[in-house]
């Protein structure tokens, strides 16, 4: 989602022929404003200014697991989504029944914070959380991000998108909680998506000779489940071996050279 657009007035009436043109100093370039306040730099937003915002309702999720979340307004429009809703509408609720509690939290945290937990160490590392295993095992912890970057897509919040996909691969994980990862990519984003699904088709490509085995079946369904997915681990598998094949010289690559028996 790209950033909101900005409109910039084209041009200025033009100066008639008798207008004094003494003075100079006074303004820059005849805009009529003095050149000392032309140059004036805008000051500066402080956090103290967001807080001081109004507080504005977030209604998250549906029925029993319905959340009510409290976000300053200020901070809120850093998000196109969110200055769309307020410009609409002018509520000071909004409605989010669709998203996850955990994501939302995630999204207001690196709003106030311009992080979420778990923090990226210096290192490149995620820091340690201490309710979490060190190798997930059931998706939980690839879902955690993949849930804030398909958010952040909604919310037209493209650094958080970058920081969120950053993350999921610095986690460490088994074949079942990738399957359970390729599956929410596949459900939840576009097949134009090429950053996050192009990733996924690629680690599948490479490993699922291997991993299938590891998948309890959860491979063969991902692949009837979504076609898109299994046409993308193919393509992903027939590239490199057509690169393979080029490196190795042959010349039959990209021609139908599979001869039949002819009969006599």
């Amino acid at each position: 989602m790209a950033d909101p657009e900005v409109q910039i007035s084209r041009g200025s009436p033009p100066i008639e022929a008798d207008v004094d043109m003494e003075g100079g100093d006074a303004d820059a370039e005849g805009t009529g404003v003095p050149a000392e306040e032309e140059d004036k730099p805008a000051p500066r937003v402080t956090f103290v200014d967001y807080l001081k915002s109004p507080m504005v309702e977030l209604l998250i999720g549906s029925g029993d697991s319905q959340t009510l979340l409290m976000a300053h307004r200020a901070l809120l429009t850093k998000s196109p989504f969110f200055t769309e809703k307020f410009s609409s509408s002018g509520n000071a609720r909004i409605e989010l029944v669709d998203d996850d509690l955990d994501a939302v939290s995630c999204v207001l945290e690196y709003l106030y914070t311009g992080e979420y937990f778990p923090h990226k160490l210096p290192s490149g590392a995620l820091e340690p959380d201490p309710s979490a295993p060190k190798i997930d095992d059931s998706g939980a912890q690839l879902l955690k991000h993949a849930k804030v970057y398909t958010l952040a897509e909604k919310l037209g919040m493209p650094l958080l998108k970058s920081l969120s996909h950053s993350k999921i691969h610095l986690i460490t994980s088994t074949a079942l909680a990738e399957i359970a990862y390729a599956r929410y990519v596949y459900a939840h984003t576009t097949r134009t998506d090429l950053t996050i699904r192009k990733p996924v088709a690629s680690f599948w490509g490479q490993r699922s000779h291997v991993l299938r085995h590891e998948t309890e079946g959860s491979f063969r369904d991902m692949c009837l489940e979504y076609p898109e997915f299994a046409f993308d681990v193919l393509s992903f598998v027939l590239d490199a071996e057509e690169k393979r094949a080029q490196r190795r010289g042959d010349e039959e690559v990209g021609k139908s050279a599979r001869k039949r028996a002819r009969g006599q």
